[in-house]
């Protein structure tokens, strides 16, 4: 009778505390990292229960390079999950190019696009240093990293990592040798103008979300005049060529809700990576498809112009 009451208490200990972990609300700081402009940049910093060096997420929230915020109500859930894990989490703004934009052509959007990508990269570089300067006040393992992005800052994530793995122009603003420990793109892509997008060097590892009718951020790619944009499914192709670490976690016909959906539904597989790609360094090369029966047939192919006109 005492072992069996014992047991019961273990039981309710362990659930009292599992509560406890679920309700925990971080602490959270505000900070100005940079003025560019007109524009004061702001980053939110909500601080993991856990004692010594921790590592960090950074996240880019999304909304077409047109519209959102660092601090949207549902984008906050995600923050305090990985807070109750033992990770730091670093909310970013970041100037939104394309607000107000009226393009005559094709061409000249596309051009204006790229531009717009490139001042939310640099903005992410500069947050970045000032993480990397607060690390030692902050307890922020600078070798642990992460940036996460939805759907424009998918993009931004993964267009941020493409350019220091090239060595691209603008890669020169972070502090050097510096790269992130990984990337944790929800419906994300890489923009280029000249060509298919290679990456020359070794790459942080990504866990690359996205549904394959995805008409606002494409699976595949879609390109024209050698200018393109080139998804998640492209992408871990070419990291599996290059022996560099990726897991694509498809869902089949599933929309650009893969861009929010994630963030609820698949924190295991979050947790995962982060524990197996990013604390153990392991290389290694995952595919998961899943096919959601609710989910009706949809096409699969798109062209530049069914990009412009989800998003624009």
């Amino acid at each position: 009778m005492k072992k069996i009451l014992s047991i019961i208490i273990a039981c309710l200990c362990v659930a009292q505390a599992f509560a406890q972990k679920s309700d925990f609300v971080p602490e959270k700081h505000t900070h100005l990292y940079a003025v560019k402009g007109a524009d004061s940049l702001y980053l939110d910093h909500y601080i993991a229960p856990v004692e010594g060096k921790r590592p960090c997420v950074m996240f880019v929230f999304g909304g077409g390079f047109v519209r959102g915020e660092r601090d949207i109500d549902r984008d906050i859930p995600y923050f305090h999950f990985l807070a109750r894990n033992g990770y730091d989490v670093v909310s970013i703004d970041y100037r939104l190019g394309m607000k107000g934009v009226s393009s005559p052509g094709i061409i000249e959007f596309l051009r204006h696009f790229d531009k717009t990508i490139n001042i939310a990269v640099e903005d992410l570089f500069s947050a970045t240093n000032y993480i990397l300067d607060h690390a030692d006040e902050w307890q922020i393992d600078p070798s642990q990293i992460v940036v996460s992005g939805s759907s424009a800052g998918a993009i931004t994530a993964l267009q941020a990592e493409y350019v220091v793995s090239n060595q691209r122009e603008g890669s020169e603003i972070l502090k050097e040798g510096f790269n992130y420990a990984g990337i944790i793109a929800f419906a994300g892509a890489v923009f280029t103008l000249d060509g298919k997008p290679k990456w020359k060097n070794p790459t942080a590892p990504m866990l690359l979300f996205h549904g394959s009718s995805d008409t606002q951020v494409p699976y595949k790619k879609v390109s024209m005049f050698g200018m393109g944009m080139y998804g998640s499914k492209y992408i871990a192709g070419k990291l599996q060529k290059a022996g560099n670490p990726y897991w694509l976690y498809t869902v089949e016909y599933d929309s650009h809700a893969m861009a929010g959906k994630p963030m609820h539904f698949q924190q295991k597989e979050i947790l995962i990576f982060l524990e197996e790609y990013v604390k153990q360094r392991r290389n290694l090369q995952r595919t998961t498809f899943s096919l959601d029966g609710a989910l009706p047939k949809a096409k699969t192919h798109f062209l530049p112009t069914d990009f412009i006109n989800s998003n624009y």
